[in-house]
């Protein structure tokens, strides 16, 4: 299968939290934790026991390797049910510059 990704996906230990955006920007659910899966500067794979619609779009807090908080916009974008809930491919749609370099440098020190 041809590789589509711009960003190489890194496997790490990091911690999510989700609230569900409406479309006038108001938060509709209280956090949800997720399990993630992957990450890369353009998006992230995750987990989840809780059914989210593919389209949505959700604040996300996420708790980096140096324990920082990095806080981003994501928007789903693929959605899988298995057998212990269901698994997502989502896109940042809203990440600082500097936030986004965190996850480059730490794809520059994982490749070494």
């Amino acid at each position: 299968m041809e590789e589509k990704r711009r960003y190489k996906r890194l496997d790490l230990n990091v911690s999510v939290q989700l609230e569900r955006l409406d479309e006038d920007e108001m938060t509709t659910l209280k956090y949800i934790h997720v399990d993630v899966t992957d990450i890369s500067r353009s998006g992230i794979g995750f987990c989840a026991k809780k059914k989210l619609e593919v389209g949505s779009y959700y604040d996300a807090k996420i708790e980096i390797w140096t324990k920082e908080i990095v806080d981003a916009v994501i928007e789903i974008i693929r959605s899988e049910e298995t057998e212990d809930g269901y698994k997502y491919g989502c896109i940042f749609i809203g990440m600082t510059a500097t936030d986004a370099l965190k996850i480059d440098v730490y794809q520059i020190y994982n490749d070494r």
